[in-house]
This record gives C-alpha cells, sequence and structure tokens, in this order.
C-alpha cells in the first residue's frame, strides 16, 4: 500500500512537470517549425537558451541597408548565444517581389548574409503565418498585443523562448537598446 502510495505521487510529480513543460512550449517560440528559405524544416526548439532576434525583411525597401548590420551582430555577438533569424515578406508596397532563390543570392551577394533566412510569409493579415500571429498577439505570446508596422520590425525573445521586446523598424539593429540586451545576462 506505502509503495503504492509513493508510486501515484511519482507519477503525479512527473506528469505535473510534463503539462507545465508543455505549457511553456506552446507559449514559446520553440512550438514553432518554420521551413527555411533551401525548403527545409527549420525547428525553434533547437534554439533553447539563445536569445534571438526575428526580423521581417525586404530586399526592396529604404531599410535594406540594415541587413549589413544584422549580419555583423550575428557575426560579432553569437558567443552570448544569439542568433538573427529572417523572414522576407513582401506585405509592405511589394518591397519583397523574389523568389526564395533570388531573395538569398541577394541577401549573400549584397550583404554576405548568413544567418537562417526563412522563406517569404506573412506578416500581417488573414493570412498571416502563425509564428507573427504568435509574436503580434498577447494571447499568445503572454508579452503584449502588437502589430508589426513595416519592414524590419525586430522582435527579441528572451532565453526561455518568450518575447522580451519589440525593436521599431527604423530603430537599428545594433542600436545601444539591442545589444545592451544581447550582451546583459539574465
Amino acid at each position: 500500500m506505502i509503495m503504492l502510495k509513493k508510486s501515484f505521487i511519482v507519477l503525479f510529480i512527473l506528469t505535473f512537470f510534463h503539462v507545465q513543460s508543455q505549457e511553456i512550449m506552446d507559449n514559446s517560440i520553440y512550438q514553432f517549425k518554420v521551413e527555411d528559405i533551401y525548403g527545409k524544416t527549420y525547428d525553434f526548439s533547437k534554439l533553447k537558451g539563445k536569445k534571438i532576434m526575428i526580423v521581417n525583411t525586404a530586399s526592396k525597401c529604404g531599410l535594406t541597408y540594415q541587413y549589413k548590420a544584422l549580419q555583423e551582430l550575428y557575426n560579432n555577438y553569437s558567443i552570448y548565444d544569439f542568433i538573427v533569424i529572417g523572414f522576407p515578406s513582401n506585405d509592405f508596397l511589394w518591397q519583397e517581389p523574389g523568389s526564395n532563390e533570388e531573395i538569398i543570392e541577394f541577401c549573400e551577394e549584397n550583404y554576405g548574409v548568413t544567418f537562417p533566412m526563412m522563406t517569404k510569409v506573412k506578416v500581417k493579415g488573414l493570412n498571416k503565418h502563425p509564428l507573427y500571429q504568435f509574436l503580434t498577439q498577447k494571447a499568445k505570446n503572454n508579452y503584449k498585443d502588437s502589430r508589426v508596422t513595416w519592414n524590419f520590425q525586430k522582435y527579441l525573445i528572451n532565453r526561455d523562448g518568450m518575447v522580451e521586446k519589440i525593436i521599431s523598424p527604423k530603430a537599428r539593429p545594433d542600436s545601444e537598446e539591442v545589444i545592451s540586451w544581447i550582451t546583459n545576462g539574465e
């Protein structure tokens, strides 16, 4: 009888932690698997413990020059377990009209982009990608409601996979606010 009670307690504890773990996954970026620009599955759960910048990009935008700073951040701050992930989008004045192949060619040739780039997605509207639904809806991200206002809006995700900051498209990716966020321990 005592052994049965101990088994029940252990089972209860394990179930509790599994449920807690699943809730964390459901409310974090780690729940997502997306298609990268090469057509392969990119699993966000492999980024546990990293700080992540998610940015919607465009090749024909007045802010396209930010690719250079994004690549420099990716190169220089990876020692802080930091990663940049780009999501091309054609949602703002058709400033990303190219195919995935054309986008990656442009990024590599003009800015030497090596950080992960995903397939082109919708970041607003009715067909908004599920990851961007998560980023922009408080009910899903437990942070705040927001909307993507233009190309190069940045979402900063903490080491627990939670949205922690939203940075304006016009703010440089290598601003003091971003670098401070990357380099400060949690």
